[in-house]
C-alpha cells in the first residue's frame, strides 16, 4: 500500500484530502498543530478504511519542523509515495499595521515549509521513479493582494516554484501539482481575520470537500496547475488580460473596508 503525507491535516481542504486518499487505499501520515483533532481523524479513518494512520503534531511555522517530520517517517520505515503540502495561513491587514513575527510566520509555513518537505522527500521519489506532490497555492497567487500583500505573495511563491519544478521533473515519474482555489470556507478566513468578508459569503461548507477531489484527481492526471471551478478560471485567465493594476485595484477595493477598520 502506498502512503500519503498530509500536512495541515486537522480541518479544511487537509482533513478532506486525508479521506479521499483513505477512501482510495493510501495509507496516512497526518501532521497539524492539535493533536486532539488529529487523532480524532486517525479513529475514523482506521475505522472507517482500514488503512494505517500515523498521527505527528508539529507546528509547521516552526523552522524545525519539516526535518523533524522527515525524521519520523524515517524512524517508522515509511515510504511517502505522495506529499501533500497542504498547510497555510493568511493575515488580514496593512502590512505597515501589522505583527512582524506574524508575517514571518506565514512565510515560514506557506512557504519555507512547502519547500523543506519537498527537497526532503523528492530525491527518493525520483530514485524510484514514481511519486507525486501536491501543493495547496490559491487564485491568490495570480494577483497582488493590498491588504493581505504577504499571503498573496506566499501564493504567488507557491504557485511559481510548483509550476516550474513541475517542468524540471517532467520523464522523471515524478509529477508536481498545484492546486489554487477560491474563497471556500475551510476555518481559513476566521483565522487571517476577515471571517464575515464579502469573499467568503454565501460559500456553501461542503465544497471543501468538491475542491479537495478536484485537486486530488488533478494530481492523478498529473496536471501542473488545478483551477477547481469556472470563477478560478476565469480569474485566471482574466488577469492575464487586463493591466496588472486592475485586479490590485479591485482586491483593494474588496478588502479594504475589512483592513481600513
Amino acid at each position: 500500500m502506498k502512503t500519503a503525507l498530509i500536512t495541515g491535516a486537522s480541518s479544511g481542504f487537509g482533513k478532506e484530502f486525508a479521506k479521499i486518499f483513505a477512501k482510495d487505499g493510501y495509507n496516512l501520515v497526518i501532521t497539524a498543530r492539535s493533536t486532539d483533532k488529529l487523532e480524532k481523524l486517525k479513529s475514523f479513518i482506521e475505522m472507517e478504511y482500514g488503512v494505517d494512520v500515523f498521527v505527528f503534531t508539529k507546528d509547521l511555522s516552526q523552522p524545525s519542523a519539516p526535518q523533524e517530520i522527515f525524521d519520523f517517517t524515517q524512524q517508522k520505515g515509511i515510504t511517502v509515495d505522495v506529499l501533500v503540502n497542504n498547510a497555510g495561513v493568511g493575515d488580514l491587514g496593512k502590512f505597515t499595521d501589522s505583527d512582524l513575527s506574524r508575517q514571518q510566520q506565514m512565510i515560514d509555513l506557506n512557504v519555507s515549509a512547502l519547500v523543506k518537505l519537498t527537497h526532503l522527500y523528492l530525491p527518493a521519489m525520483l530514485d524510484k521513479a514514481d511519486g507525486k506532490i501536491l501543493n495547496v497555492a490559491s487564485i491568490a497567487g495570480f494577483a497582488p493582494g493590498p491588504g493581505m500583500s504577504v499571503y498573496y505573495a506566499s501564493k504567488a511563491f507557491v504557485l511559481s516554484f510548483s509550476d516550474a519544478l513541475s517542468t524540471e521533473l517532467k520523464g522523471t515519474g515524478v509529477t508536481v501539482t498545484a492546486l489554487c482555489p477560491g474563497p471556500v470556507n475551510t476555518g481559513f478566513a476566521a483565522a487571517a481575520g476577515f471571517k464575515n468578508s464579502v469573499l467568503f459569503s454565501g460559500k456553501e461548507d461542503g465544497k471543501a470537500a468538491q475542491v479537495s477531489r478536484y485537486g486530488y484527481n488533478a494530481m492523478k492526471k498529473g496536471k501542473a496547475i488545478a483551477l477547481p471551478d469556472l470563477m478560478c478560471k476565469g480569474a485566471a485567465f482574466a488577469v492575464r488580460l487586463v493591466p496588472r493594476s486592475v485586479p490590485k485595484a479591485f482586491i483593494h477595493a474588496v478588502q479594504s473596508s475589512r483592513v481600513d477598520k
